[in-house]
């Protein structure tokens, strides 16, 4: 037999998806119940059931949110009532008022759609975004005296303002109204507005609960219009908006959002706004049933389809039943996470916000096409940005703190010359790389550093960053991202702090990426009638996750990079003597290229349109050995050797250790044997390691020999 370590002449095959898998429970009989009582599929039912939704009442509610009886948002939000008086009051006196938004895609379309609602309703109205890169986020003391000095009256904050203690209170000192409408963590000390208008202060059984800074935006414009009576001709740009900021935001796709976004996503293609058009013409974005495109799966911005939920007035706390329609000309909430909110995105990012509040406001077409088309361009550098500045991230954390990774929990990186515009995409970036919480930073100067923070789900930025409140400069965000600043003398020991607070909550399993997976499917189940039966829970997204679904032990039988990095490949899979394959597309899975011959795959199902058909393709988002094989190389059986028959012709097989390593050797009749170990695509093939040759395991000929030899081991254990 083979004697040297089989390590010392293998070449490994890249690593997995490092990721903690959690099936969820299958409940076949509660299912099938409350399929028949609402009359749906019991997958359906299955899937509902994973997402806490077991009553008839409840999947109803889901699954028709029109059906729904909103309270009035005057009940829910304790200061709407005074918000609205100042606002009406400002208008009657034309009061001057003004926004200070934010650059993010939340800010803009928030602080864009005030802006034209409020100048539709009569008000005297101007905005301001701070500068990103010279003043960071929130409203501060140089933008309210520079409001003061021109003749504001009114300060109206939209998605900031929650934590801007000292310049609201600068504010109120030199006579000036303040409303602000927030979404982000409630601090401990609220400032002195004279309204705070933010979700997370109303009850958490509020359905506006989950609103983005957006969201609160357009339940203020919504109201007051219909306070003033002037809804004709409002309703429908501020839902686009409300649609567009929601989904770039990655807000809770559940309670008003949910039935407000299926509404949106209807009307976006037909939006007389001419900025939405502009972004959707550059944006190459098809309306369902007139393109012939590929269409990209959703990832974390959302699921794979959207048709469903009529339109209507679209008033909030409104008491009518909408009926659904099935119009097939909408959008989908991946063509707002990946096409339009990145072009958005990216303007705040490094560029001028001013672009995006022109495109989202201007009624001009050809002054929108100019816009879009400079939205794109800056799109197109940040995503150089980040491909350039992850790369350097990455050999960073490589040679510093790869090995401390386990004892420290979190990740901090900091390094000169970035650009803090995307470093918050990198943070995401290596969060999903390492599985750990990422707080990554750039030097303003040689005194100050700024940053951002990305989390996993068992770790609060948002109280981490509190924790180190005497460290920091400014700081805030929630649970799963944060932004902060501090002295630069500081950051060994808020990396310390960091460190502490890690270890008190996460535990050694935390440090995998969690992935939650629905239900195992066969790759035989997966066909046009699965897909659309899955139309019923969309739009998907955040809190409302795309379907995941698993199929054990396939092989993989071509794979390829394309692209930037991703992986296209073929899976098949055996079902009584029947092979069944498809075709698969794994993003940004460049570093686990080539992938072993035989793995378990966890999947969202993703429609492909090309020349006029429609495919249905499987958008891998995790990838492991196959169970079988993890337990038999982890324990072997015993005994663990035997022999088999294949192709008429005798082999024995077993398990051996080298070192720590455990590998499967295959001997034939003539004394020849495949050795290879798990994860690993390629095998030494010899009748000694000295003559041995590296073989692919993964072509049809060896995999199939390499599954008669587990299937054999299996029975004989």
């Amino acid at each position: 037999m083979l004697d040297r370590p089989v390590s010392e002449l293998l070449k490994p095959s890249r690593r997995l998806p490092n990721q903690r898998w959690q099936i969820y429970p299958q409940k076949p009989e509660f299912a099938q119940k409350l399929a028949v009582l609402i009359n749906i599929s019991p997958i359906i039912s299955q899937l509902l059931i994973n997402r806490g939704i077991e009553t008839p009442e409840q999947a109803q509610a889901f699954l028709n949110p029109e059906s729904l009886v909103l309270p009035s948002p005057l009940e829910d939000f304790p200061d709407l009532a005074i918000s609205l008086e100042l606002l009406q009051n400002a208008i009657a006196s034309q009061t001057k008022i003004a926004i200070c938004g934010d650059y993010d895609a939340d800010g803009m379309t928030s602080t864009a759609l005030l802006l034209r609602s409020l100048r539709t309703l009569g008000a005297q109205v101007d905005y301001a975004i701070p500068s990103r890169m010279h003043e960071g986020y929130g409203i501060n003391k140089r933008i309210v005296e520079e409001f003061h000095s021109e003749g504001v009256g009114l300060i109206l904050t939209v998605d900031n303002g929650i934590s801007a203690f000292e310049p609201v209170a600068r504010a109120r000192e030199l006579g000036l109204a303040v409303i602000i409408t927030d979404h982000h963590d409630i601090p401990q000390k609220l400032p002195p507005a004279n309204a705070i208008l933010n979700p997370k202060l109303i009850a958490e059984s509020s359905p506006y609960r989950g609103v983005a800074g957006v969201g609160v935006a357009y339940i203020l414009a919504v109201s007051l219009a219909q306070q003033l009576g002037e809804t004709k001709g409002l309703i429908q740009p501020m839902l686009a908006l409300f649609t567009l900021g929601t989904i770039a935001d990655l807000a809770p796709l559940t309670g008003v959002n949910r039935r407000w976004v299926k509404r949106g996503l209807q009307h976006l293609p037909k939006s007389n706004l001419a900025g939405v058009q502009a972004l959707i013409q550059v944006g190459g974005v098809q309306t369902r049933g007139e393109g012939e495109q590929g269409s990209r799966g959703a990832g974390g911005a959302g699921g794979a389809g959207g048709a469903g939920g009529a339109g209507g007035a679209g008033e909030v706390g409104e008491k009518k039943n909408i009926p659904n329609s099935s119009n097939p000309k909408s959008l989908k909430p991946e063509d707002i996470g990946f096409r339009l909110g990145p072009r958005i995105n990216a303007v705040g990012r490094i560029g001028n916000p001013q672009t995006v509040i022109e495109l989202l406001t201007t009624d001009d077409m050809g002054l929108a096409l100019e816009r879009a088309m400079q939205c794109e361009q800056i799109n197109a550098s940040r995503q150089q940005m980040c491909e350039q500045i992850e790369q350097e991230a990455i050999a960073y954390v490589e040679t510093e703190f790869v090995t401390s990774l386990e004892q420290d929990r979190v990740l901090v990186v900091v390094q000169p010359n970035w650009h803090h515009g995307v470093i918050g995409i990198v943070a995401s970036r290596l969060v999903e790389r390492y599985g750990v919480p990422v707080f990554i930073g750039t030097y303003e100067d040689e005194e100050h550093i700024r940053g951002s923070a990305r989390s996993i789900p068992e770790f609060h930025v948002f109280e981490a960053l509190e924790s180190c409140h005497d460290l920091l400069g400014k700081f805030g965000g929630h649970k799963a991202a944060g932004g902060f600043s501090l002295p630069a003398e500081n950051l060994q020991m808020l990396r310390s702090r960091l460190i502490e607070f890690a270890n008190q909550c996460l535990e050694p399993q935390h440090l995998k990426p969690l992935l939650k997976i629905d239900a195992e499917v066969n790759l035989n189940q997966i066909n046009q009638q699965l897909y659309q039966q899955l139309n019923a829970l969309h739009p998907c997204g955040m809190d409302n996750p795309d379907p995941v679904f698993w199929t054990p032990n396939v092989q993989v039988v071509e794979q390829k990079i394309v692209g930037k990095g991703h992986i296209k490949l073929t899976i098949a899979q055996t079902i009584d003597n029947q092979e069944y394959k498809i075709k698969a597309i794994a993003w940004r899975w460049g570093d686990y290229f080539r992938l072993p011959p035989r793995v378990d795959v966890a999947y969202k199902l993703r429609e492909n349109y090309f020349n006029g058909n429609t495919t249905i393709e499987l958008e891998l988002i995790g990838a492991r050995l196959p169970i079988q094989l993890q337990q038999f190389f982890a324990s072997p059986p015993t005994p663990s050797s035997t022999t088999f028959e294949y192709n008429q012709r005798k082999y024995t097989c077993g398990f051996y250790k080298n070192g720590i390593e455990a590998e499967l050797r295959i001997k034939n009749s003539e004394g020849k044997v495949l050795a290879m170990q798990p994860g690993h695509i390629i095998g030494l093939l010899g009748t000694n390691r000295q003559n041995g040759k590296e073989v692919d395991i993964s072509q049809p000929h060896y995999d199939s020999i390499i599954q008669a030899a587990l299937k054999a081991l299996r029975v004989r254990s």
